[in-house]
């Protein structure tokens, strides 16, 4: 075996998975090569074999000549002795390419990792980071594993259907036709196998994350009392994966079943043509004893042929989960000097959004990497073209402090409640806890117009009144000590909790993605309803209209937030298709629609 860590072959090709296996089989170019000459001279000295087998018979036995019969038979041997000999060599390399693949793939993920820090937290989940790490190599390693193996079945199939022809034209017809036949009417049982492989994946991501929570926060669990909870949610979370996999199980099952069925369809036809043939006398009983074991032996190189669509199916999901780690950069960094003017606007060239100050914007996509990539761009986590005021955002001053993207991956610290929630610097005294009775007496007495909304929007029990925290808070305590990453709270609990940080940071740009994905509908409701008054109070208890240069985005498809936002983005192949209210988009634009509803009419 050689050592490792592998040489070094430079910066992997991350432009899409294809590309990615594409520069892993470039890297090992050299042993992927080998096994697969090792793997055609393997699977051609059985193919060969049939052949020899009836020579045999016609010269040896029906011709009655025992040299001949002899020849043939070392013929044979030899054919054993090569393949054999030619079968551990191929899976030396087999294995060696195998491991290979999914060690250079763990090496540039390390690599990669190490590079985003605290950025790849803030992106991915650790149950995430994880399965890319075991489950995902082990993926690619197989892709580059049954390489040696498919291109001996592809020869072999090629040299078997010429050697049909050549003896006799309509049974090598039937070969050359049948093969690409049922290499298609096998392809349609990929698609639902290749969306189940990539839906049992995100389960069993989610399922690690839930694991490792569950593992560090045990010592708080059983303080409180809540192992049977998690025990319960995490038992859940697993009957979901296992019926995921189930459903991968469903339709590997529907292709290894058509590798068999199909090819014995081919064999019984090839056979049935032969005999008849033989009994016409068009073929002597040697050649049917061959073309039968042709038809047998086809068996093999094309049930190998379905094994490596699954494999390289499976690949292609594990090198999409490779390459968003990949393509992932580190946190630009707050370098600029420019302070926008007030009453600025922000604007993404790329997918032609514009968001104005004073009024909640929402995103739709119809993909939602294609909304996470605009919240990117406009809080400088990825390049573009992005200006603040007319000033790129690379060149405003204070970033971080002016845009702040919350996502649903955001960790909550360990700590008193107070000083989880609260934004630094230290608020001023009266931004506390103990005022969030009366901010909540006060915005709830208000109608949305001048009249009974504080003066502070940067007061924390404005903030806990959006987000619908407030019962949160009653039922632990403002001192209560949060654990790390607030695993005491459920997934819907720590979302809300995760919106009033956000939202009492007060920044001049919020963006919001998925922020009530976890939270029951009628709690949906509350916090769409709050959202846009809790960003719409002037600061420094001016009036009301006074100084209102924040904006505020929101990345989400749920209809409940979109019908409560002022103005509505719809995207599409990650550009704005659409603009306007939400009740208007639902009758004006099918997409849309289609995308807010999920098909449902």
């Amino acid at each position: 075996m050689r050592a490792l860590p592998l040489p070094d072959h430079g910066e992997p090709d991350h432009g899409s998975p294809l590309r990615y296996l594409a520069w892993v089989a470039r890297a090992q170019a050299r042993p992927l090569a080998g096994g697969m000459a090792l793997g055609v001279v393997w699977m051609l000295s059985q193919a060969l074999m049939p052949a020899a087998i009836g020579r045999a018979v016609d010269e040896g036995i029906a011709g009655k000549d025992t040299g001949a019969l002899l020849v043939w038979a070392g013929v044979l041997f030899a054919l054993g002795v090569v393949q054999a000999a030619s079968g551990i060599a191929r899976h030396r390399f087999a294995v060696f390419n195998w491991l290979a693949a999914a060690y250079r793939t763990v090496q540039v993920v390390h690599r990669q990792s190490g590079r985003l820090g605290a950025t790849l937290l803030n992106r991915l989940t650790a149950g995430e980071v994880v399965s890319v790490s075991v489950a995902d190599v082990s993926h690619i390693g197989g892709a580059m594993d049954i390489a040696a193996r498919g291109a001996g079945s592809i020869v072999a199939i090629v040299v078997i259907a010429a050697i049909l022809l050549t003896t006799s034209f309509p049974l090598g017809l039937i070969v050359v036709i049948g093969v690409p036949l049922i290499l298609v009417a096998s392809a349609p049982l990929l698609r639902p196998l290749h969306h189940r492989q990539r839906r049992h994946r995100e389960l069993a991501g989610e399922l690690n994350t839930r694991a490792t929570d569950i593992v560090a926060g045990l010592r708080v669990l059983r303080g409180i009392g809540g192992e049977q909870v998690f025990a319960d949610r995490y038992t859940g979370e697993s009957q979901r994966v296992r019926r995921a996999g189930v459903d991968v199980a469903r339709a590997e099952s529907l292709l290894t079943g058509a590798g068999v069925l199909l090819p014995g369809l081919l064999i019984a036809l090839v056979t049935w043509v032969g005999a008849r043939f033989a009994m016409n006398g068009t073929i002597s009983v040697g050649q049917l004893v061959a073309f039968y074991g042709y038809a047998v032996f086809l068996i093999q190189p094309m049930r190998t042929i379905g094994e490596a669509a699954d494999r390289i199916t499976k690949a292609h999901v594990a090198s999409g989960r490779v390459i968003r780690i990949l393509s992932m950069v580190p946190d630009l960094p707050d370098t600029g000097t420019r302070i926008p003017p007030p009453g600025a606007e922000l604007s993404d060239a790329a997918s032609g959004l514009t968001v104005l100050p004073g009024r909640l914007t929402a995103v739709a996509a119809a993909d939602p990497a294609d909304a996470q990539a605009i919240a990117d761009r406009l809080g400088r986590y990825a390049d573009g073209e992005v200006t603040y005021g007319g000033i790129p955002l690379s060149e405003v001053a204070n970033v971080r402090r002016r845009v702040l993207v919350a996502i649903n991956e955001d960790v909550l610290f360990s700590g008193r409640l107070r000083d989880v929630l609260l934004p630094p610097p230290p608020p001023a005294a009266g931004h506390d806890l103990a005022a969030a009775g009366a901010a909540r007496e006060a915005v709830e007495a208000g109608d949305g117009d001048e009249v009974g909304i504080p003066a502070w929007n940067g007061d924390l029990g404005v903030a806990l009144h959006a987000s619908c925290a407030e019962d949160l808070v009653d039922m632990v305590g403002p001192d209560a000590h949060v654990a790390e990453a607030g695993r005491e709270f459920s997934g819907g609990q720590q979302q809300r909790l995760r919106l009033a940080r956000a939202l009492a940071a007060d920044p001049d740009v919020l963006i919001l993605v998925e922020p009530t994905s976890a939270v029951d509908a009628h709690t949906e409701a509350r916090i769409a309803e709050r959202l846009g008054k809790a960003r719409n109070v002037p600061r420094g208890g001016g009036a009301r209209g006074a100084d209102i240069d924040r904006m505020t985005v929101v990345c989400t498809t749920s209809p409940l937030i979109l019908d409560q936002a002022d103005h509505v983005a719809y995207v599409e192949n990650g550009s704005v298709v659409a603009e306007g209210v939400h009740r208007d988009l639902l009758q004006t634009h099918p997409g849309y629609a289609a995308t807010v509803t999920r098909g449902a009419t």
